[in-house]
C-alpha cells in the first residue's frame, strides 16, 4: 500500500466558507421546473403544486441559494410575461434550447418555491435580447417596497412584500457566439457598467455578478475578464465562472485529473481581477461566483437530436446525464478545490439541480425522486464543510496521466467549525490502481477525538443509481485510528472520503 502523510494546522486558515458556496441553478430547460420541481396534480406535490419529495432532497443538500431563471435561457427571457394570472400569461418559443415555454411558473412562483426550500434566489437579468431598463424594472418589481409602477404590479399581483433579492447576475455567458445577444467584450463591458450603476441607484444593497468566460477555453479568456472589469470594477462585486467536465474518451485517469484544470482556472481569474483592481487604483476585491460546474457530457447527442428535430415541446427531455460513480469522484475533487480558493470564491451553483444535470431526479409523469451518485459528494461538503477552510501541508505519490503529469494521487482539504468544536477532512484517492494510507498530523486540534470515516466507493467506475437502485450510496468505515494527535487512515483506490473529527 502506497502511503502519504499530511498536516493540519489550525493557524493554517484559507478563509471562513461563505455558505453560498453551495448553492445550486434552476433554469427554464427541460423538466427542471416543469415535472422537476413543480408537477400540479401530483399527490405529491403540496397546494401550490411544488413537488414535496422535491423539496425534502434540496433540504437534504442545504442550499442556500438558487441561481434563477438561466443560463441561456435568460437571454431571451421576458420577465414581464411571467407575472400576472397565469391565465392570462403567453406561451413563447424558447430560443437558446428550442422549447415552448408556458410561463406557468415564474418570478413569484419560485420565490415561493425558494422560500419552501430555505433558499434564497440569485436573479439573472437578460442583457442579450433586452438592457438597462428592462433589468432596472425588474428589480423594482422585486425588490421596491411600493409606490411606484413596478412595485404597485407586483401588489397588484398577491405578492405584498418585496422579494428582497441580494444577488443579481448581468446577463449569461455573455462571450459565447451561441448566446442570443453574444456581445464582444467591449459591448459588454459597457452595458456590464451601464446596468449595473442604475440597478445600484435603485437598490444600493444588492451584490451584482459580472459575466466571466464560459470556460477556460475560451478564445478570449482571460481578457474578456481583464476588459469588462475594467470597465465595471467599480459597480460589481463578483465575476462568474462556468466550468463543465467530461469523459467522452473514456480515460478515467485523465478524467480524475481534470479538477486541476478547474484549480489553474480559478487562479487565472483571481490574478486577473487582482490586475484590473491594480489597474483602477482599486481598494476592493472582485470576488469569484462559480455559478455554472458540474459534469456534463452524457446526454449530448440526443439532445442535439431532440432540439434539431422535435423542436418546440414543453419540458422536453434535455440534459438529463445519468451520472456514474467516477463522476462523483470528480465533483468531490471540485469542491475541494472550491474550498480551497473560499478566500475568494464566495459563491458556487452546481448547474443544476433537478433533472437538468441535476443530483436529483425525478421520473417522467409523475413517479418517484431519486438520488444520483453525485448528490452524496455534494451533501457531504454542504453538511460538513461549514466554518474555516485550512490548508493542508501534503506529501504524498503522483502519477501521469494522458493529458496531465505530477497528478496528486490524494486531493484533500480541511473544514473547522470552530463553533461546533468538528473538524472535517474531506480527501478523494484519485490513483485508480492503489490504495493509500493517509497519516494526518492533527496535534494543534488538542482534545479532538475520531468521530466517523464516511466513503463513497464502487468497484465499477461506471455504476450508476435509478429510481429502483441505487447502487452508489456513501458508508460509514472502520478505516481510520487515531493516537497521539495522528489520524492513519486508508483510502481505498478510487474512493471519496469523509473523515470527521469532533472535540
Amino acid at each position: 500500500m502506497k502511503r502519504a502523510s499530511m498536516i493540519i494546522d489550525k493557524a493554517f486558515k484559507v478563509s471562513e466558507v461563505d455558505p453560498r458556496l453551495y448553492g445550486s441553478f434552476i433554469e427554464h430547460l427541460g423538466r427542471a421546473v416543469y415535472d422537476g420541481i413543480y408537477q400540479p396534480g401530483n399527490p405529491l406535490s403540496d397546494e401550490d403544486g411544488f413537488r414535496q419529495d422535491v423539496i425534502g432532497m434540496v433540504k437534504e443538500l442545504n442550499v442556500p441559494i438558487v441561481r434563477y431563471p438561466g443560463g441561456n435561457f435568460v437571454s431571451s427571457f421576458v420577465w414581464e410575461d411571467s407575472v400576472g394570472p397565469v391565465e392570462q400569461r403567453p406561451g413563447r418559443l424558447e430560443l437558446a434550447w428550442r422549447s415552448l415555454e408556458k410561463n406557468e411558473v415564474g418570478i413569484n412562483e419560485f420565490a415561493k418555491w425558494a422560500k419552501k426550500a430555505n433558499s434564497d434566489v440569485m436573479m439573472a437579468v437578460n442583457l442579450g435580447t433586452r438592457g438597462i431598463a428592462d433589468a432596472c424594472n425588474l428589480l423594482e418589481y422585486c425588490n421596491h417596497p411600493g409606490g411606484t409602477k413596478y412595485s404597485d404590479l407586483r401588489i397588484r399581483h398577491g405578492v405584498e412584500q418585496p422579494h428582497n433579492i441580494k444577488v443579481w447576475c448581468l446577463g449569461n455567458e455573455m462571450d459565447g457566439p451561441w448566446q442570443l445577444g453574444h456581445k464582444t467584450m467591449e459591448e459588454y463591458g459597457r452595458l456590464a457598467e451601464e446596468t449595473a450603476k442604475a440597478m445600484k441607484l435603485i437598490d444600493p444593497t444588492i451584490q451584482l455578478v459580472s459575466c466571466g468566460s464560459s470556460n477556460l477555453d475560451m478564445p478570449t479568456f482571460p481578457a474578456w475578464e481583464a476588459k469588462t472589469l475594467e470597465c465595471a470594477y467599480d459597480y460589481v462585486d463578483f465575476v462568474s465562472m462556468h466550468q463543465y467536465y467530461g469523459n467522452p474518451d473514456n480515460d478515467t485517469e485523465d478524467f480524475l485529473a481534470l479538477s486541476d484544470n478547474m484549480d489553474q482556472f480559478i487562479r487565472s481569474v483571481i490574478a486577473t481581477c487582482d490586475f484590473v483592481r491594480a489597474k483602477k487604483r482599486g481598494k476592493k476585491d472582485i470576488n469569484i461566483s462559480f455559478d455554472e460546474w458540474n459534469v456534463w457530457f452524457h446526454s449530448n447527442e440526443k439532445d442535439d437530436d431532440t432540439m434539431e428535430n422535435r423542436p418546440w415541446q414543453v419540458a422536453p427531455s434535455l440534459l438529463e446525464d445519468v451520472y456514474t460513480f467516477e463522476d462523483a469522484l470528480l465533483v468531490g475533487l471540485m469542491l475541494i478545490t472550491l474550498l480551497k480558493h473560499a478566500d475568494r470564491v464566495k459563491i458556487a451553483c452546481m448547474a443544476q439541480l433537478v433533472n437538468v444535470i441535476a443530483p436529483i431526479m425525478t421520473e417522467r409523469g409523475g413517479g418517484k425522486a431519486w438520488k444520483q451518485t453525485i448528490f452524496y459528494p455534494f451533501m457531504h461538503a454542504s453538511r460538513y464543510g461549514r466554518g474555516t477552510v485550512l490548508q493542508p501541508v501534503l506529501d504524498c505519490p503522483k502519477h501521469d496521466t494522458s493529458g496531465h503529469e505530477d497528478v496528486s494521487d490524494v486531493v484533500s482539504v480541511a473544514v473547522w467549525n470552530e463553533k461546533d468544536e468538528e473538524l472535517t477532512i474531506f480527501a478523494v484517492n484519485r490513483n485508480i490502481h492503489e490504495s493509500m494510507e493517509l497519516t494526518t498530523d492533527v496535534r494543534s486540534l488538542e482534545g479532538y477525538r475520531l468521530a466517523e470515516h464516511i466513503v463513497l466507493e464502487h468497484s465499477d467506475m461506471k455504476a450508476c443509481n435509478s429510481a429502483g437502485e441505487e447502487l452508489v450510496a456513501p458508508k460509514t468505515v472502520q478505516r481510520s485510528t487515531m493516537e497521539d494527535g495522528r489520524v492513519t487512515s486508508v483510502l481505498e483506490k478510487a474512493s471519496w472520503n469523509v473523515i470527521r473529527l469532533k472535540k
